[in-house]
């Protein structure tokens, strides 16, 4: 569903204009409510409201004493925050997790098929080269090797 990689701006106001690519995919029956939450590799994960409540049913059906589940609901599940489309395509980024995850003018938006990332553009290069650096051919063995 979301493709491709994308250059953007977050205003002084701390809007971020959605590209119009992934904005066509959200009016397909997924409407103008989005999850943003921080991902702990320095960016942010924006999930269509109902992708989210899909990955929060997946959490409840483990175990309630399951401490990879308790951890990932602290962790992860409880700093979700609700953001809605303006009629212009942009959402509002928090100041908080603006300046926690450096997120002030340049960023690049990464399709992640069910989601998408915002990441601070310089941050993303060095990311994208020293954690994404294998081999594409490697990858593919890897994937090949799962069924992929």
């Amino acid at each position: 569903m979301f493709r491709g990689h994308f250059k953007h701006t977050v205003d002084p106001k701390g809007r971020l204009s959605i590209p119009a690519k992934f904005r066509e995919a959200l009016t397909d029956g997924f409407g103008d409510k989005l999850v943003i939450v921080s991902n702990g590799r320095g960016a942010l994960d924006v999930y269509p409201e109902r992708n989210w409540k899909e990955l929060e049913e997946r959490v409840s059906r483990l175990p309630r004493l399951d401490s990879f589940r308790r951890t990932f609901q602290y962790q992860y599940l409880s700093k979700g925050q609700d953001v809605t489309l303006d009629p212009q395509g942009r959402i509002q980024i928090p100041l908080d997790i603006r300046e926690s995850e450096s997120l002030t003018k340049d960023v690049t938006i990464i399709g992640m098929q069910e989601k998408f990332e915002i990441w601070n553009a310089e941050r993303w290069t060095h990311f994208e080269r020293d954690k994404v650096g294998a081999p594409i051919e490697d990858v593919e063995q890897k994937l090949a090797d799962k069924g992929v």
